[in-house]
């Protein structure tokens, strides 16, 4: 009974570890900022100061938070580090990073793109249609979609039956966080039209079809990652 108890409470903690996350990034709160005290999130969440304590802790081992003794809990990082393999987080100029990564992406996912249409299995073109509509559902509900975000660029790169394309999924996904986070967003329509023609050119094995809806997405999010670029630095 004791183990199945513990197995009960670190399940727990694990879920509010993920809607801690989830809040943190949603409200939003800034790198540096303080965290709410244990008993505002146990109400917020409906659970302990323990259960809010240990999913604490495990933001804490994934480097998004920090606690100070005497003064509280701070925000130091909104990506996890399991979610930046390539250890970008800690570069300071983020708009910078932003467009690095977004010439990586431009160089990478059209040719990617490309080779799906070529290879990719009934059953993967059936899981990309449904991440696709998944993304679209979330946003036009205002609700997060990162996570099915990074899904969907994955599952490209996946469709392309290409085992050096898999090991390059980590840039990927490091760029669709930031870009997300960089952006606050603003690329939702086009998003939600460019994910659609990356999905029909593969669909109907259309390779230069995929490959010019994915540079289109690419463009979009280049461009407005360069307007930001420029702005902040006026």
């Amino acid at each position: 009974m004791k183990e199945f108890s513990t197995i009960k409470n670190k399940l727990l903690a694990e879920q509010i570890e993920e809607q801690l996350y989830r809040y943190i990034i949603d409200t939003p709160f800034e790198i540096g900022a303080k965290l709410p005290n244990e008993f505002e999130l146990g109400e917020k969440f409906g659970v302990g100061r323990s259960t809010i304590r240990e999913a604490v802790k495990l933001l804490i081992s994934k480097g998004v938070l920090e606690v100070r003794r005497g003064s509280g809990t701070y925000v130091i990082s909104t990506t996890p580090a399991d979610m930046d393999p390539l250890g970008l987080q800690g570069l300071g100029d983020r708009m910078s990073l932003a467009m690095d990564l977004v010439d990586v992406r431009l160089i990478l996912e059209p040719g990617i793109a490309e080779m799906a249409a070529r290879n990719a299995t009934e059953k993967d073109i059936e899981e990309l249609e449904h991440l696709c509509s998944l993304v679209e559902q979330k946003m036009q509900n205002g609700e997060d979609y990162v996570q099915e975000d990074i899904a969907f660029h994955t599952c490209v790169a996946k469709c392309s039956q290409n085992k050096v394309v898999e090991q390059l999924i980590p840039i990927i996904d490091t760029a669709v966080m930031v870009f997300v986070n960089v952006t606050h967003k603003m690329l939702k329509e086009e998003t939600l039209a460019t994910h659609r023609a990356v999905v029909d050119a593969i669909m109907d094995r259309d390779p230069i079809g995929a490959r010019t809806a994915m540079t289109m997405h690419m463009t979009y999010n280049r461009n407005l990652i360069r307007k930001l670029w420029k702005e902040s630095r006026k």
